[in-house]
């Protein structure tokens, strides 16, 4: 089995499935980071905010978050958050899912994750209990914010603009006379690299930073003005059709997000 987030001298680094718990006490973030090992992500209290290469996700403590080892993460948790990081080694059985996504976990999954934390199981009875516990991980449905970013120097010029500051207001023809390039041609520059508009692609710019806000417990309606919506019913009703939930979901955690070490285990990741 591989070694999995121990130390290399304790008999315990050859488990197939090693389970960390956090008690966040104050809001915390990891930054971009990796695993050599399939990393499952389950609350039983509050929710988390990952970010991957293809998204923003918010997880509820129902379900779980499948990361496939070596995909590139970062994680957001508010305070008073109770979750759990189970690595599993990727040749112990068939994942669940393939890619990074949903993955219900029932009570009884939690209990055997919960169980396979004690260090004096018989290795055949851990054996058998950690290809259980994957099997009974079932695909389930997250939304998620897809940002691809415009390749286009000049339009990739305006995107981290708008990320800069998700409220700014300029239209595409304003933009023109910034980047030197006309609103038609800037249209189908964010069409041919995004798959979107520039109005869809910047509502998404300002759904991805809402969600960071509102996990930083940021009241709803203060949101709604920093990123650049007139009215909150106006954001709520975005929030919605994006994500299948209202923004208020999110409005449960206190405090600014501090940069945390990595757990043992963690790869730090270059995105430069």
């Amino acid at each position: 089995m591989s070694q999995i987030g121990q130390n290399p001298d304790d008999p315990v680094a050859w488990f197939g499935v090693v389970t960390n718990a956090f008690d966040v006490v104050r809001d915390e973030e990891w930054d971009w980071h990796w695993h050599e090992q399939h990393e499952l992500l389950w609350g039983t209290r509050g929710s988390l905010v990952v970010e991957c290469r293809d998204g923003v996700r918010a997880v509820p403590w129902s379900v779980g978050l499948w990361i496939p080892a070596g995909e590139p993460h970062r994680v957001m948790a508010g305070s008073g958050t109770q979750f759990s990081c189970t690595y599993l080694a990727p040749e112990l059985c068939e994942p669940p899912r393939a890619d990074v996504g949903a993955v219900g976990v029932t009570p009884a999954v939690r209990a055997l994750l919960s169980e396979l934390r004690l260090r004096d199981l018989d290795p055949e009875t851990r054996a058998l209990a950690e290809r259980v516990a994957v099997r009974m991980l079932d695909v389930a449905d997250l939304p998620r914010l897809d940002l691809p970013l415009p390749v286009d120097d000049r339009t990739r010029r305006i995107a981290d603009a708008v990320l800069a500051d998700p409220a700014d207001v300029r239209t595409l023809e304003q933009w023109g006379a910034v980047v030197g390039a006309s609103e038609r041609n800037l249209s189908r520059l964010f069409r041919r690299d995004t798959g979107m508009s520039f109005a869809d692609w910047r509502t998404r710019a300002r759904l991805r930073a809402a969600v960071e806000l509102l996990a930083m417990d940021q009241p709803v309606a203060v949101v709604a003005r920093r990123i650049g919506y007139g009215t909150t019913s106006a954001f709520v009703q975005a929030f919605r059709r994006e994500l299948g939930i209202t923004p208020g979901t999110f409005a449960n955690a206190g405090g600014r997000f501090t940069p945390v070490a990595h757990p043992i285990g963690h790869r730090p990741q270059d995105i430069s």
